[in-house]
């Protein structure tokens, strides 16, 4: 008997999937970004650092998007998106916040991805955001 075949993520996943894969072409369109992949999960970095956690994309855990947020409007905006909360590992008292992207009313992708730019603003050097500006 032949080994089962592997459908991929489930149909449920498949859009968060896609809204997951375009915050991360934007993340890694920005200034000195590169993808890292300790733990086996997509983490973001700039100089060295993480700017932002985007989880494992085979279906094994719903797809997300973990982003540090120091201004406060900002970060009671995603706070409010459904099942956000603060991040775990103590991170959440740092301002980070965790956005599922599978439950119904979920941010839009380009809103995703204004938080990615802030949680780049917070890490990144301020050499690579006049980077950024200038274009």
């Amino acid at each position: 008997m032949g080994a089962a075949k592997d459908k991929g993520p489930p149909k449920a996943l498949k859009a968060p999937l896609k809204v997951r894969e375009k915050v991360r072409k934007f993340a890694l369109g920005l200034p000195g970004a590169v993808e890292e992949f300790p733990w086996g999960e997509s983490v973001i970095k700039v100089n060295k650092k993480v700017f932002v956690f985007l989880g494992v994309d085979d279906g094994s855990y719903p797809p997300g998007v973990t982003v540090k947020l120091k201004d406060e409007a900002t970060h009671e905006h995603a706070m409010s998106a459904p099942g956000a909360e603060p991040a775990g590992y103590g991170l959440g008292k740092a301002g980070w916040v965790s956005v599922p992207l599978a439950e119904p009313g979920a941010p839009e992708p380009d809103l995703l991805c204004d938080w990615v730019e802030e949680s780049y603003r917070v890490i990144a050097p301020k050499k690579l955001i006049a980077e950024l500006d200038a274009d």
